[in-house]
Protein backbone atom coordinates (compact mmCIF):
# COMPACT_ATOMS: atom_id res chain seq x y z
CA UNK A 1 0.00 0.00 0.00
CA UNK A 2 2.87 2.14 0.86
CA UNK A 3 4.47 2.20 -2.61
CA UNK A 4 1.21 2.76 -4.09
CA UNK A 5 0.90 5.68 -2.74
CA UNK A 6 4.52 6.73 -3.72
CA UNK A 7 3.95 6.10 -7.19
CA UNK A 8 0.29 7.36 -7.77
CA UNK A 9 0.42 10.03 -5.02
CA UNK A 10 0.04 13.91 -6.32
CA UNK A 11 3.22 15.88 -5.06
CA UNK A 12 2.15 17.05 -1.81
CA UNK A 13 1.23 13.35 -0.55
CA UNK A 14 4.93 12.23 -1.88
CA UNK A 15 7.77 12.16 -0.03
CA UNK A 16 10.93 15.16 -0.33
CA UNK A 17 12.58 12.75 -2.12
CA UNK A 18 9.68 11.83 -4.99
CA UNK A 19 9.36 15.81 -5.44
CA UNK A 20 12.85 16.57 -6.37
CA UNK A 21 13.47 13.85 -8.50
CA UNK A 22 10.68 12.14 -10.37
CA UNK A 23 9.13 15.66 -11.98
CA UNK A 24 12.19 17.11 -12.86
CA UNK A 25 12.51 15.25 -16.61
CA UNK A 26 9.13 16.56 -17.06
CA UNK A 27 9.74 19.79 -16.83
CA UNK A 28 12.95 19.91 -18.21
CA UNK A 29 11.20 18.35 -21.47
CA UNK A 30 8.82 20.64 -21.45
CA UNK A 31 11.43 23.65 -20.71
CA UNK A 32 13.44 21.89 -23.86
CA UNK A 33 10.02 22.48 -25.99
CA UNK A 34 9.19 25.32 -25.33
CA UNK A 35 12.67 26.89 -25.81
CA UNK A 36 13.05 24.40 -29.30
CA UNK A 37 9.03 26.15 -30.46
CA UNK A 38 9.48 29.81 -29.47
CA UNK A 39 12.60 30.39 -28.44
CA UNK A 40 14.37 30.11 -31.48
CA UNK A 41 12.09 33.03 -32.98
CA UNK A 42 13.40 35.45 -30.50
CA UNK A 43 17.03 34.55 -31.28
CA UNK A 44 17.21 35.32 -34.55
CA UNK A 45 15.80 38.99 -34.29
CA UNK A 46 18.40 40.78 -32.41
CA UNK A 47 20.09 40.80 -35.95
CA UNK A 48 17.64 41.78 -37.80
CA UNK A 49 17.36 44.58 -36.02
CA UNK A 50 20.18 46.04 -38.13
CA UNK A 51 18.98 44.32 -41.08
CA UNK A 52 15.70 46.27 -40.93
CA UNK A 53 17.57 49.27 -40.03
CA UNK A 54 20.12 48.81 -43.20
CA UNK A 55 16.90 48.58 -45.38
CA UNK A 56 15.36 51.51 -43.77
CA UNK A 57 18.69 53.33 -44.53
CA UNK A 58 18.85 52.35 -48.03
CA UNK A 59 14.81 53.22 -48.78
CA UNK A 60 15.61 56.82 -46.81
CA UNK A 61 18.84 57.72 -48.87
CA UNK A 62 17.20 57.19 -52.41
CA UNK A 63 14.50 59.37 -51.01
CA UNK A 64 16.73 61.99 -49.74
CA UNK A 65 18.42 62.17 -53.21
CA UNK A 66 15.30 62.19 -55.30
CA UNK A 67 14.22 65.13 -52.90
CA UNK A 68 17.48 67.28 -53.17
CA UNK A 69 17.48 66.69 -57.36
CA UNK A 70 13.76 67.43 -57.31
CA UNK A 71 13.66 64.49 -59.19
CA UNK A 72 10.58 62.12 -59.93
CA UNK A 73 10.06 58.66 -57.65
CA UNK A 74 9.43 55.84 -58.88
CA UNK A 75 6.22 53.97 -58.09
CA UNK A 76 6.31 50.34 -58.40
CA UNK A 77 2.35 50.74 -56.78
CA UNK A 78 0.10 53.30 -57.10
CA UNK A 79 1.70 55.31 -60.22
CA UNK A 80 3.04 59.19 -59.45
CA UNK A 81 1.12 59.58 -56.38
CA UNK A 82 4.62 58.48 -54.51
CA UNK A 83 5.75 61.86 -56.22
CA UNK A 84 3.23 63.50 -54.94
CA UNK A 85 3.53 62.85 -51.57
CA UNK A 86 7.22 63.54 -51.69
CA UNK A 87 6.70 66.65 -53.47
CA UNK A 88 4.51 68.26 -50.58
CA UNK A 89 4.72 70.09 -47.55
CA UNK A 90 4.47 67.66 -45.29
CA UNK A 91 7.50 65.90 -46.74
CA UNK A 92 9.95 68.88 -44.95
CA UNK A 93 9.54 69.45 -41.22
CA UNK A 94 11.54 72.58 -39.93
CA UNK A 95 13.10 72.88 -43.25
CA UNK A 96 14.63 69.56 -43.06
CA UNK A 97 13.86 66.98 -45.96
CA UNK A 98 11.64 64.24 -43.98
CA UNK A 99 13.81 61.89 -45.98
CA UNK A 100 17.26 62.96 -44.36
CA UNK A 101 15.78 62.98 -40.95
CA UNK A 102 14.82 59.23 -41.91
CA UNK A 103 18.24 58.37 -43.18
CA UNK A 104 20.23 59.22 -39.65
CA UNK A 105 17.48 57.60 -37.84
CA UNK A 106 17.40 54.22 -39.73
CA UNK A 107 21.31 54.60 -39.55
CA UNK A 108 21.85 55.17 -35.89
CA UNK A 109 19.75 52.35 -35.44
CA UNK A 110 21.29 50.25 -37.44
CA UNK A 111 24.39 50.66 -36.07
CA UNK A 112 23.57 50.97 -32.51
CA UNK A 113 22.29 47.22 -33.18
CA UNK A 114 25.34 46.22 -34.62
CA UNK A 115 27.28 47.83 -31.53
CA UNK A 116 25.12 46.06 -29.23
CA UNK A 117 25.44 42.43 -30.82
CA UNK A 118 29.04 42.53 -31.07
CA UNK A 119 29.04 44.06 -27.22
CA UNK A 120 31.00 47.21 -28.50
CA UNK A 121 29.79 50.24 -27.77
CA UNK A 122 31.39 53.47 -28.29
CA UNK A 123 31.79 56.45 -26.10
CA UNK A 124 32.22 54.57 -22.82
CA UNK A 125 28.17 53.72 -23.13
CA UNK A 126 27.52 50.47 -21.10
CA UNK A 127 25.01 47.62 -22.65
CA UNK A 128 22.38 48.88 -20.27
CA UNK A 129 22.60 52.37 -21.83
CA UNK A 130 22.74 51.60 -25.39
CA UNK A 131 19.86 49.68 -25.14
CA UNK A 132 17.82 52.52 -23.47
CA UNK A 133 18.77 54.27 -26.35
CA UNK A 134 17.83 52.26 -29.35
CA UNK A 135 14.50 52.10 -27.58
CA UNK A 136 13.87 55.56 -27.72
CA UNK A 137 14.98 55.75 -31.15
CA UNK A 138 12.58 53.46 -32.11
CA UNK A 139 10.05 54.86 -29.83
CA UNK A 140 9.99 57.79 -31.64
CA UNK A 141 10.30 56.67 -35.22
CA UNK A 142 7.11 54.58 -34.53
CA UNK A 143 5.33 57.46 -32.62
CA UNK A 144 7.04 59.29 -36.44
CA UNK A 145 5.24 57.01 -37.93
CA UNK A 146 1.94 56.34 -36.82
CA UNK A 147 1.60 60.36 -37.29
CA UNK A 148 2.23 60.21 -41.06
CA UNK A 149 -0.04 57.51 -41.65
CA UNK A 150 -3.03 59.22 -40.10
CA UNK A 151 -1.98 61.73 -42.46
CA UNK A 152 -1.61 60.25 -45.09
CA UNK A 153 -5.13 58.64 -44.35
CA UNK A 154 -6.42 62.27 -43.93
CA UNK A 155 -4.19 64.79 -46.01
CA UNK A 156 -3.56 62.66 -48.69
CA UNK A 157 -7.04 60.81 -49.08
CA UNK A 158 -6.88 58.66 -52.12
CA UNK A 159 -3.50 58.07 -52.60
CA UNK A 160 -1.22 55.39 -52.33
CA UNK A 161 2.56 55.79 -51.23
CA UNK A 162 4.31 52.30 -51.22
CA UNK A 163 7.66 53.84 -49.61
CA UNK A 164 5.56 55.75 -46.88
CA UNK A 165 3.95 52.00 -46.22
CA UNK A 166 7.60 50.10 -46.22
CA UNK A 167 9.03 52.70 -44.18
CA UNK A 168 5.56 52.65 -41.70
CA UNK A 169 6.52 48.52 -41.17
CA UNK A 170 10.10 48.86 -40.85
CA UNK A 171 9.57 51.77 -37.78
CA UNK A 172 6.90 49.33 -36.14
CA UNK A 173 8.96 45.68 -36.51
CA UNK A 174 12.46 47.93 -35.08
CA UNK A 175 10.26 49.39 -32.00
CA UNK A 176 9.04 45.75 -31.14
CA UNK A 177 11.88 43.91 -32.12
CA UNK A 178 13.86 46.24 -29.63
CA UNK A 179 10.97 46.20 -26.73
CA UNK A 180 11.43 42.46 -26.52
CA UNK A 181 14.69 42.34 -24.98
CA UNK A 182 12.99 43.99 -22.24
CA UNK A 183 11.36 42.50 -19.63
CA UNK A 184 7.85 43.00 -18.05
CA UNK A 185 9.05 45.09 -15.38
CA UNK A 186 11.55 47.27 -17.11
CA UNK A 187 8.71 47.62 -20.06
CA UNK A 188 6.63 49.23 -16.71
CA UNK A 189 9.35 51.06 -15.58
CA UNK A 190 10.44 53.05 -19.29
CA UNK A 191 6.79 52.80 -20.32
CA UNK A 192 6.44 56.85 -18.53
CA UNK A 193 9.58 57.56 -21.15
CA UNK A 194 8.21 56.44 -23.78
CA UNK A 195 5.19 58.15 -23.81
CA UNK A 196 6.91 61.36 -23.15
CA UNK A 197 9.38 60.87 -26.53
CA UNK A 198 6.34 60.00 -28.26
CA UNK A 199 4.31 63.06 -27.06
CA UNK A 200 7.18 65.32 -27.88
CA UNK A 201 8.00 63.94 -31.62
CA UNK A 202 3.81 64.02 -32.39
CA UNK A 203 3.98 67.53 -30.61
CA UNK A 204 7.10 68.37 -33.14
CA UNK A 205 5.72 67.57 -36.00
CA UNK A 206 2.17 69.46 -35.67
CA UNK A 207 4.35 72.37 -34.61
CA UNK A 208 6.06 72.17 -37.76
CA UNK A 209 3.10 71.68 -39.91
CA UNK A 210 1.23 74.61 -38.05
CA UNK A 211 2.55 77.12 -40.82
CA UNK A 212 1.01 75.35 -43.14
CA UNK A 213 -2.25 76.73 -45.45
CA UNK A 214 -4.62 74.31 -45.71
CA UNK A 215 -5.57 73.55 -49.71
CA UNK A 216 -9.27 75.41 -49.88
CA UNK A 217 -11.63 72.09 -51.74
CA UNK A 218 -11.51 73.87 -55.12
CA UNK A 219 -8.13 73.94 -55.16
CA UNK A 220 -8.00 70.07 -53.98
CA UNK A 221 -9.95 69.21 -56.65
CA UNK A 222 -8.94 71.71 -59.56
CA UNK A 223 -7.56 69.61 -62.74
CA UNK A 224 -6.99 72.28 -65.65
CA UNK A 225 -6.26 71.21 -69.16
CA UNK A 226 -3.01 73.01 -70.80
CA UNK A 227 -4.16 75.99 -72.62
CA UNK A 228 -2.62 79.01 -75.05
CA UNK A 229 -3.79 82.66 -74.36
CA UNK A 230 -3.61 84.79 -77.73
CA UNK A 231 -1.74 87.80 -77.78
CA UNK A 232 -3.94 90.67 -79.29
CA UNK A 233 -1.43 93.66 -78.87
CA UNK A 234 0.65 94.96 -81.21
CA UNK A 235 4.52 95.08 -80.83
CA UNK A 236 6.48 98.49 -80.80
CA UNK A 237 9.67 98.59 -82.54
CA UNK A 238 11.14 99.44 -79.09
CA UNK A 239 9.69 96.04 -77.50
CA UNK A 240 10.64 93.82 -80.20
CA UNK A 241 14.24 94.99 -80.27
CA UNK A 242 14.33 94.50 -76.48
CA UNK A 243 13.04 91.19 -76.86
CA UNK A 244 15.30 90.02 -79.47
CA UNK A 245 18.28 91.23 -77.02
CA UNK A 246 16.59 89.79 -74.14
CA UNK A 247 16.57 86.68 -75.82
CA UNK A 248 20.67 86.84 -77.16
CA UNK A 249 21.72 87.17 -73.51
CA UNK A 250 19.79 84.43 -72.45
CA UNK A 251 17.06 86.01 -70.49
CA UNK A 252 14.46 83.57 -69.43
CA UNK A 253 10.74 84.55 -68.46
CA UNK A 254 9.33 81.07 -66.14
CA UNK A 255 5.65 81.45 -66.36
CA UNK A 256 2.18 79.17 -65.87
CA UNK A 257 -0.59 79.13 -68.40
CA UNK A 258 -3.04 80.23 -66.02
CA UNK A 259 -1.27 82.78 -64.53
CA UNK A 260 -2.66 86.28 -65.65
CA UNK A 261 0.38 88.25 -64.52
CA UNK A 262 2.40 86.07 -67.18
CA UNK A 263 -0.29 86.98 -69.70
CA UNK A 264 -0.31 90.97 -68.91
CA UNK A 265 3.45 90.41 -69.14
CA UNK A 266 3.10 89.19 -72.89
CA UNK A 267 0.45 91.76 -73.61
CA UNK A 268 2.80 94.45 -72.29
CA UNK A 269 5.72 93.28 -75.14
CA UNK A 270 3.05 92.32 -78.06
CA UNK A 271 2.46 89.56 -80.27
CA UNK A 272 5.46 89.94 -82.63
CA UNK A 273 8.25 90.09 -79.19
CA UNK A 274 6.36 87.87 -76.70
CA UNK A 275 7.20 85.30 -79.40
CA UNK A 276 10.66 86.24 -79.62
CA UNK A 277 10.91 85.64 -75.68
CA UNK A 278 13.38 82.68 -73.79
CA UNK A 279 9.60 81.79 -72.28
CA UNK A 280 9.27 78.78 -69.94
CA UNK A 281 6.38 77.23 -69.20
CA UNK A 282 6.32 75.54 -65.62
CA UNK A 283 2.85 73.31 -66.12
CA UNK A 284 3.17 72.19 -69.64
CA UNK A 285 1.15 68.69 -68.80
CA UNK A 286 -1.75 71.06 -67.27
CA UNK A 287 -2.25 71.73 -63.31
CA UNK A 288 -4.06 69.32 -61.10
CA UNK A 289 -3.94 68.36 -57.40
CA UNK A 290 0.03 67.00 -56.79
CA UNK A 291 1.47 68.45 -60.16
CA UNK A 292 4.62 69.39 -60.14
CA UNK A 293 6.49 72.00 -62.01
CA UNK A 294 9.25 70.57 -64.59
CA UNK A 295 12.96 70.22 -63.48
CA UNK A 296 13.82 73.88 -64.96
CA UNK A 297 11.57 75.62 -63.30
CA UNK A 298 12.18 73.80 -60.06
CA UNK A 299 15.78 73.88 -60.12
CA UNK A 300 15.34 78.09 -60.78
CA UNK A 301 13.82 78.14 -56.81
CA UNK A 302 11.09 80.10 -58.23
CA UNK A 303 8.38 81.71 -55.86
CA UNK A 304 5.74 82.91 -57.71
CA UNK A 305 4.92 83.82 -61.38
CA UNK A 306 5.87 85.11 -63.54
CA UNK A 307 9.77 85.27 -62.54
CA UNK A 308 12.99 86.86 -64.70
CA UNK A 309 16.23 85.92 -64.57
CA UNK A 310 18.65 88.22 -66.32
CA UNK A 311 22.30 88.55 -65.86
CA UNK A 312 21.87 85.95 -62.71
CA UNK A 313 19.15 88.88 -61.82
CA UNK A 314 16.00 87.60 -60.53
CA UNK A 315 12.86 89.63 -60.96
CA UNK A 316 9.27 88.79 -59.33
CA UNK A 317 6.13 89.67 -61.02
CA UNK A 318 5.21 91.37 -64.65
CA UNK A 319 7.72 94.63 -64.97
CA UNK A 320 7.83 97.18 -67.39
CA UNK A 321 9.74 97.47 -70.52
CA UNK A 322 12.20 100.10 -69.01
CA UNK A 323 12.98 98.16 -65.91
CA UNK A 324 13.52 95.30 -67.69
CA UNK A 325 16.14 97.19 -70.39
CA UNK A 326 18.38 98.38 -67.45
CA UNK A 327 18.34 95.01 -65.73
CA UNK A 328 19.42 93.85 -69.06
CA UNK A 329 21.68 96.35 -69.82
CA UNK A 330 19.95 97.38 -73.29
CA UNK A 331 20.75 100.09 -75.28
CA UNK A 332 17.92 102.79 -75.55
CA UNK A 333 18.40 105.04 -78.42
CA UNK A 334 16.86 108.19 -78.87
CA UNK A 335 14.33 107.62 -81.90
CA UNK A 336 13.38 104.11 -80.23
CA UNK A 337 12.00 104.74 -76.49
CA UNK A 338 9.74 102.67 -75.09
CA UNK A 339 6.01 103.88 -75.16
Amino acid sequence: MASFLNVTSPPFFSSRTTLSTSPTPNITAQLSQFKKGWCWKLKCMPSSGPSLGGVGFLETAYLTFLKLTNSDAFCPIGGGNCGDVLSSDYAVVFGVPLPLIGMISYGLVAALGLQLSGKKLPFGIDESNGRLLLLGCTTSMAAASGYFLYMLSTKFSGTSCSYCLLSAFLSFSLFFITLKDFGLEEIQKFLGLQLCIASLVIFSLNTSYATLRPASSSLANINLEYFTTEITTPSSPFAISLARHLQSIGAKMYGAFWCSHCQEQKQIFGKEAAELLNYVECFPDGFRKGSKMIKACADAKLEGFPTWVINGQVLSGDQELSELAKVSEFKIEESNQPS
